[in-house]
């Protein structure tokens, strides 16, 4: 049987979880996600776990930030003047929608006050520990 390698085409069910059980996102309910090792769908830490990995293997897989989605940057958090918030309701953990040169970026409000508003633009799952399982259903 072949196993993964750098070279490889990989065809799999995944679930990501937070260490509490909270499920971030699975596809055990649809299709089997196909991707080639390297071709920048995956992030390259969850690849790095599946080296080795054969047709019908099924793992789980702790993940330090460092291999998923990086650290928490404080300098991706911003402080931005309440008025341009005028005609918004905040709630903190609220997801607000920016547009910046390359496109839409989301950012999740942190904090705010009559004068201010912390928005922080980490990756949702920047500095969380996280639970990769896996099974794999095809490598060529």
């Amino acid at each position: 049987m072949t196993r993964i390698s750098p070279e490889s085409s990989v065809e799999l069910f995944f679930e990501i979880r937070l260490l509490d059980g909270a499920v971030i996102d699975s596809n055990y309910n649809k299709e089997a996600a196909t991707f080639k090792i390297g071709d920048g769908n995956m992030l390259a830490g969850f690849e790095a776990v599946l080296i080795g990995l054969q047709t019908g293997d099924k793992q789980v897989f702790a993940l330090a930030p460092e291999q998923a989605f990086g650290m928490s940057n404080p300098s991706n958090m911003q402080t931005i003047g309440r008025s341009k918030f005028t005609d918004m309701e905040l709630e903190e953990g609220l997801v607000v929608s920016f547009q910046d040169p390359s496109g839409e970026l989301p950012g999740i409000i942190a904090s705010f006050d009559e004068r201010e508003v912390v928005v922080d633009f980490n990756h949702p799952l920047a500095g969380k520990h996280l639970e990769f399982q896996v099974e794999i259903v095809n490598v060529a």
